[in-house]
């Protein structure tokens, strides 16, 4: 599990093509490695990876053909930087939202900018994941917990400080480029939940009536 809070820009050092995968080396620059072990997951730019070999210096993982199929990593090349953020402990201070590191779809980089000091972005995403995003909720890019300011339709838009854009890969974004989304694993279960006690209706007190009465609904 992930919170969604960027604990260092890594750079993908070394792509080796493995019988169809890959393996990534990956520089972890300010990454402390200290407490990492063989086995270990972190995730690179919201993608759960984990650790098959590793140093104070960087880290090695492999990547299936699933995975670079539904993500950017896909489209990665040496020198590029990629978000870090090592799996959560138990005591740490959780200062994002749940975060799985599965990624569920790409979206596009429609337009960035200024506000203020800040930046404007507006994404597309697929049609199948615009219904799991909110006005005020939560969503996941290249690994980043970020708060959706704004929604329409299958576009949405976030409005990024200058410390985020400094400390991630978000300011070197562009239009048109792909990015990686996780949307709130909550609603997901919310959808499923509501899915079940509707085709279930004789088996559970729950339906969208009862999460209507108890505020769960608008």
């Amino acid at each position: 599990m992930f919170t969604g809070i960027i604990e260092a820009l890594g750079k993908i050092s070394r792509i080796e093509k493995r019988s169809g995968d890959v393996r990534l080396n990956i520089a972890t620059v300010g990454l402390d490695m200290s407490d990492v072990r063989l086995g270990d997951s972190i995730a690179v730019n919201g993608i759960c990876l984990t650790v098959v070999d590793f140093s104070a210096e960087h880290f090695c993982a492999d990547v299936s053909t699933e995975t670079l199929s539904l993500t950017s990593l896909a489209k990665c090349k040496q020198g590029d930087k990629v978000n870090l953020e090592k799996a959560m402990l138990a005591t740490n201070r959780f200062g994002g939202h749940i975060v799985s590191g599965h990624v569920d779809g790409l979206a596009e980089v429609v337009s960035i900018s200024p506000s203020a000091r800040a930046i404007n972005i507006w994404l597309k995403v697929p049609h199948d994941l615009a219904r799991y995003i909110a006005h005020k909720g939560s969503i996941t890019v290249d690994g980043i917990s970020l708060t959706v300011n704004e929604v329409q339709q299958q576009q949405l838009r976030l409005t990024i400080i200058p410390h985020t854009a400094e400390q991630t890969t978000i300011g070197a974004w562009a239009p048109g480029q792909k990015i990686n989304v996780e949307v709130d694993v909550i609603a997901r279960y919310v959808e499923r939940l509501i899915g079940y006690a509707d085709e279930n209706t004789n088996d559970s007190k729950i339906n969208t009536a009862f999460l209507a009465q108890h505020g769960f609904l608008k």
